[in-house]
């Protein structure tokens, strides 16, 4: 806004004034004093006090960072005084940078003044160079011509044709090599030049920025302190669990962090940080509802003879939504799940990785080496202990520490609060397991069933330092199939395994606890037959 004054001249008469521009509205500090980090965004809140005057005012807040989504801004008083929030909205600009403080020119511009004298007085040497080479190009074909007249008119001169044509020569490598020498000289200056020019460029030649103002017209009754709290939402803002497990004989400490990276254009400088699982961008609605016909039919006679039946592999899983291929999101279980970091956080605007510190405690862990010899040789360290962090871990990487240090890295699966918790610390070198397997298949003479009989052989080595005297027990896993239809029979043979497993689950999973001394091995057989009837065909 602006205003208009009159002055008088000297008859008397009224004469309007330049119109002046009203003074620009004061700008008032905003910082970011609490950071709710989504998946994808931020939820920024920023806490003001203002010192307003009685009547309608407009203030101006920031800076604030350009990539705040309008929709959001939402201001709100938070103290008692009568006073209402009319309007707000955010604003944006593009202000150039701010001059530079140093009178004369800085240190890269003379550099690049330098470097361009430099390279006209390169160029005007390789021109005289060129000049010169092509006279003594031509000097060597006039004694070429003179000794072939002479040598035709029978003239023998051959000592001084050979001091002119060595003497050339002679030359020609000389201001040869001195033009090579100024065009490897004047390849490098230009390659020089051009980065001085562009930190020039990035330097003293600064574009405009964006910059982002949140302005906001307020009514107050009377004047007096008020307390406002502004939030909007952010993009470029995203966080991710991370965890580090140390295990210490027989107790393991686990850290939960989070990983949180920013480019907002505004630094968190001691924040109170919240994490959170939400997922603003998606929709809330559920889907329509579509209608799923289910019809009967006769089955024909070659299906009432027969059953097609097939092997097919299934992930045992307990807790937690199907994994998906790609960068994965935040694993939650599908509940939204709020952590909190105890301690205020300071994230620059770098696009970098910043660790921050949630939770930390330790607990007694049991420990096993397991071998799974189906899926891979190995005999690997597993450690189980129980989640008393407080709060639910969330699905992400592991860095996995032991007594001699950084042992690789691993993932650690959703779990809730006090379910058990279970990470693989490596393979061990000093162990092998070979497998061998042998499938025979026979059919009776009277009921016609086919009966496949499988044999599974396990050969454990343990490889031992001479110092090692104590024994190490080895829990061995191997699959049997599980029948789904009762046409088909499944039966362990444990008369013919050596030894008998320990255990098989509902899922049949076979158990054996191998005890190795130093050096030590053995081998556990596993057979078991399946059975079907003539009318089972696919297996």
């Amino acid at each position: 806004m602006s205003t208009a004054s009159k002055t008088s001249a000297g008859d008397g008469t009224a004469v309007p004034s330049a119109r002046v521009p009203a003074a620009p509205v004061p700008v008032t500090p905003a910082p970011v004093t609490a950071v709710t980090c989504l998946e994808d965004r931020a939820h920024i809140e920023r806490a003001v006090e203002l010192d307003l005057a009685g009547g309608v005012q407009r203030l101006r807040l920031g800076p604030v960072s350009a990539l705040a989504v309008d929709r959001t801004l939402h201001a709100e008083l938070t103290s008692g005084h009568p006073a209402t929030v009319i309007d707000v909205r955010v604003v944006r600009s593009w202000e150039p940078r701010a001059p530079r403080p140093a009178a004369d020119d800085s240190a890269l511009r003379h550099r690049a003044h330098a470097l361009d004298e430099e390279r006209r007085a390169l160029e005007q040497r390789r021109d005289r160079l060129r000049t010169r080479l092509d006279v003594l190009g031509r000097l060597a074909t006039d004694v070429l011509r003179d000794i072939g007249e002479g040598a035709g008119s029978g003239e023998a001169e051959g000592p001084r044709w050979a001091r002119e044509l060595d003497r050339v020569d002679a030359e020609r490598a000389t201001f040869g090599e001195r033009l090579r020498t100024t065009d490897a000289r004047l390849s490098a200056l230009a390659a020089e030049l051009g980065e001085v020019r562009r930190a020039l460029e990035s330097t003293e030649e600064e574009p405009a920025e964006l910059v982002a103002h949140v302005e906001l017209t307020v009514e107050a009754t009377a004047a007096g302190p008020v307390g406002l709290r502004l939030s909007h939402l952010v993009p470029c803002a995203l966080w991710r669990p991370a965890y580090r497990a140390v295990l210490d004989g027989t107790s393991v400490t686990l850290e939960t962090d989070a990983m949180v990276w920013q480019r907002t254009g505004e630094d968190w400088t001691g924040v109170a940080l919240t994490l959170s699982t939400a997922r603003s961008a998606l929709a809330t609605e559920p889907p329509s509802l579509g209608e799923d016909r289910l019809t009967l039919k006769d089955r024909t006679a070659a299906e009432r003879r027969t059953v097609d039946v097939e092997l097919r592999e299934e992930d045992i899983s307990d807790l937690g939504p199907v994994p998906v291929l790609g960068l994965p999101g935040v694993d939650d279980g599908g509940e939204t799940r709020v952590l909190h970091s105890p301690t205020p956080v300071s994230v620059p605007s770098d696009g970098r990785a910043h660790r921050v510190p949630l939770s930390v405690f330790s607990t007694a862990a049991g420990s096993e080496y397991a071998s799974s010899p189906e899926v891979s040789p190995l005999v690997t360290q597993v450690v189980r202990f129980d989640n008393l962090s407080g709060h639910v871990l969330l699905a992400g990487p592991v860095d996995l520490i032991r007594g001699s240090g950084f042992g690789g890295r691993g993932t650690l699966e959703f779990t809730t609060p006090g379910a058990p918790v279970e990470l693989a610390f490596g393979s061990r070198d000093d162990h092998r397991v070979v497998r061998e397997t042998e499938e025979t298949r026979d059919t009776t003479g009277l009921t016609q069933r086919t009966v496949v009989t499988r044999t599974v052989r396990l050969h454990v080595s343990r490889f031992s330092a001479p110092a090692e005297s104590d024994d190490r027990v080895v829990v061995l896993r191997e699959r049997i199939p599980v029948s789904e239809v009762s046409a088909v029979e499944v039966r362990l043979r444990k008369e013919a395994c050596s030894p008998a497993p320990d255990t098989v689950d509902a899922e049949g999973i076979a158990r054996w606890d191998v005890t190795l001394p130093p050096g030590g091995r053995r081998t556990v057989t596993l057979v078991y037959e399946l059975s079907a009837s003539s009318k089972v065909a696919g297996l």
